[in-house]
């Protein structure tokens, strides 16, 4: 059993019950892998079905589920017009006004609870975006001597209501704004009219459709740099007196935290725009689930209703979904809801770190729906080598100990081995599992995983001349482990200070340091391999000076010299001379030191 595990990874301990016996696993120590799947049919459901699903997986299996959406027929809907009314959608504002009650009447073909509501916006009533001048402020259209309202990020005039007539008088007393720059600020608008559910009045059993109407582009996240709002949107509702505050103070919503706010509010979002501007709404519905859009020229009520009718009608269907895999309705998946341990981690991808059983649960729910089905998933993570992790004892092992794994070795390891390395908290580096008492590294596309611990590999370290560690050590825990010769990050600085060794014996001539095998000179002026080339240095006189000052301070005597020892002694020669012959060829003799200091 041992032997079946040696060298192996994860991968290689499963396969069909024959090749494993053949490859030296008994039967005793297999286990099968079961994957079973149990929908509970007593839980009633309107439109999404089944609500209630439990699987039990093994790591890295995965299992289709049929789920079925069907919309009911005469379902209750809120729609909430979305209006651009800055000065260009004039024309467009009075098509709307003949919109509710023909609406009302062509919805009745599919539904019979139908309510609307109504909000405008402009732009972020600040500079650049609107001219801030004291007669424009109040009324941005004071040139062309039309009385126009204030420029506004949002504003909420109806809530849901299923009087057409009430909306229709509402949407008669509508009047233009302007700003100044092309784009407007309807993402910040729809996140307001997606969150503010109180107000807006949005009812929990029905259909959710928000219509955007413009005919420009929208700003997106960062753009209020340009008025000094750096501030990140945080993504709730404020409004007050039905007038959005936050608008001089929060950054435009971001395209994906506006998708989070539709999918969790079960909004489908309706885009109704100029053709001019049906390009850049069609990139943009891309990251939006469940969104509709459409071109017209004006938007006249025909279109718009039309556009309405066909955002509403989606098909039953049925569908096969893998989990964590959209499939033919765009899915809203929350996973998982009651395990946040796990939140972050792809379920029945991996094990826990203890590699005990777990149960998750992930709630699915199609966009734009209020219902969603429960899928609870049961890992099968453990296995019978028990809480020792071996598959048996030392004494069935044939062999006490395995070598150390390496590309070109086999791997050593005690009866006894623990799969953690000492202070870590994880098995194997994180990077293996623990199989059986010993660990089995992962393979990567990177490189090589391998070492007691799985510890080592030939890829996370730094490089130097295209080779891991220069060629001269090997990668452990993110880090070279250099040969005795070689230092340093990569392995390319030797440790010896001989290539720095001037001709003069000093090293980097006295004037500098030695790093990484070169002299790094201590002052600007000298230059050189060994900092040996120095014009603006001073003299040799001079240079030698303050030694031969503290030489003669002390008397001239070696026995004295060690005063001066610290700073000058490779420097010094001491002499005793007793004729000028003698004297001559003492100091030939000595040439090799700077000076000598003679004594007669």
């Amino acid at each position: 059993v041992c032997d079946f595990l040696d060298g192996a990874v994860t991968s290689q301990r499963c396969d069909l019950p024959v090749k494993l016996f053949r490859r030296g696993c008994e039967w005793e120590f297999m286990e099968q892998s079961e994957i079973t799947v149990e929908v509970d049919a007593t839980v009633s459901s309107t439109q999404v079905s089944p609500q209630d699903i439990s699987i039990t997986l093994r790591p890295g299996r995965q299992r289709a589920t049929l789920m079925a959406v069907k919309q009911l027929e005469r379902y209750p809907v809120d729609l909430y017009y979305l209006v651009d009314v800055s000065a260009s959608m004039q024309e467009n504002l009075d098509h709307l006004k003949t919109v509710g009650v023909a609406l009302s009447l062509r919805m009745t073909e599919h539904s019979s609870d139908l309510w609307l509501g109504f909000g405008s916006f402009v732009d972020k009533p600040v500079s650049p975006y609107i001219n801030v001048h004291p007669s424009k402020i109040n009324n941005p259209c004071s040139d062309y001597e039309i009385r126009c309202r204030p420029a506004h990020g949002f504003h909420h005039v109806l809530s849901m209501t299923g009087n057409m007539s009430e909306f229709t008088r509402v949407i008669k007393r509508q009047r233009i704004s302007g700003n100044m720059d092309t784009p407007e600020g309807g993402l910040d608008a729809m996140l307001q009219a997606a969150v503010c559910q109180r107000s807006v009045g949005w009812r929990p059993e029905a259909k959710r459709l928000l219509l955007l109407m413009t005919d420009q582009p929208s700003h997106l996240a960062l753009d209020s740099r340009l008025a000094g709002i750096v501030t990140p949107h945080d993504g709730l509702c404020h409004l007050e007196n039905n007038v959005y505050t936050g608008s001089t103070r929060m950054d435009h919503p971001s395209v994906g935290q506006l998708s989070d706010k539709l999918l969790e509010n079960h909004i489908y979002s309706i885009f109704a725009v100029e053709k001019q501007q049906y390009q850049w709404y069609k990139e943009l519905v891309r990251f939006l689930p469940g969104s509709y859009l459409g071109k017209l020229g004006l938007f006249q009520a025909p279109n718009l209703i039309e556009l309405v009718v066909d955002a509403y009608k989606v098909k039953s269907t049925h569908f096969l979904c893998n989990l964590f895999v959209i499939c033919v309705l765009p899915l809203y998946i929350i996973h998982p809801l009651d395990n946040n341990k796990n939140k972050d981690r792809d379920i029945m991808h991996s094990c826990p770190e203890d590699a005990e059983d777990e149960d998750v649960t992930v709630l699915v729910r199609p966009v734009g729906y209020n219902e969603s089905t429960v899928i609870r998933i049961h890992s099968k993570c453990g296995c019978s080598c028990g809480p020792t992790r071996r598959c048996n004892d030392a004494s069935q092992c044939r062999g006490s100990s395995y070598q150390e794994q390496r590309p070109d070795h086999r791997l050593i390891m005690d009866s006894n081995w623990n799969c953690k390395a000492d202070g870590s908290d994880v098995d194997c580096s994180g990077r293996g599992v623990c199989g059986c008492g010993r660990c089995l590294c992962e393979q990567t596309r990177l490189g090589t995983v391998y070492g007691k611990y799985c510890e080592i590999d030939d890829f996370s370290c730094s490089y130097e001349g295209g080779l891991l560690c220069g060629g001269r050590g090997v990668c452990v825990s993110g880090e070279c482990v250099c040969e005795d010769d070689w230092t340093g990050d990569s392995c390319g600085c030797p440790v010896s200070k001989a290539t720095c060794q001037s001709a003069n014996g000093l090293l980097c001539s006295g004037r500098g340091r030695c790093v990484c095998g070169m002299c790094v000179c201590d002052d600007p002026w000298p230059s050189g391999d060994f900092c040996e080339r120095c014009p603006a240095c001073q003299s040799t006189c001079q240079s030698y000076w303050k030694c031969v000052d503290c030489h003669l301070s002390h008397g001239l005597t070696q026995k004295e010299a060690g005063h001066c020892n610290n700073t000058c002694a490779p420097q010094v020669g001491y002499m005793d001379v007793v004729s000028g012959t003698a004297a001559l060829k003492a100091f030939f003799h000595t040439s090799f030191a700077p000076f000598v200091v003679w004594r007669i």
